[in-house]
């Protein structure tokens, strides 16, 4: 489920954040494995008044890539999360190296 927002003029406007729900739907995480990583606070949604979590879309993408690698390699919550953060980082000096090589 998408969270609408009113623009100033009354016109709908899809919200970047997305529901409990459509994450699970999107990752194929379940309901306890998101709570698990939501206590672990590796995945921190946003709540609405009526205490809904609410997502943005890299943690779709995050939870797509920490559910393929459990499955894949029999992982543990813990060690998931640490592979996912770990290839994060490697993508980010990656990326930075590469600017750093368009410099010179």
């Amino acid at each position: 489920m998408t969270l609408v927002q009113i623009h100033e003029h009354g016109l709908p406007a899809t919200s970047e954040r997305i529901g409990t729900r459509e994450f699970l739907e999107l990752t194929g995480l379940t309901e306890d494995i998101l709570l698990e990583l939501v206590r672990m606070e590796w995945i921190i949604p946003s709540t609405t008044a009526q205490q809904e979590f609410l997502f943005v879309r890299m943690d779709v993408l995050r939870g797509r890539k920490y559910r393929r690698l459990c499955a894949d390699f029999e992982l543990s919550p813990v060690a998931g999360v640490i592979i996912v953060d770990l290839l994060e980082r490697i993508d980010h000096l990656e990326e930075r190296l590469r600017n750093l090589s368009n410099r010179i």
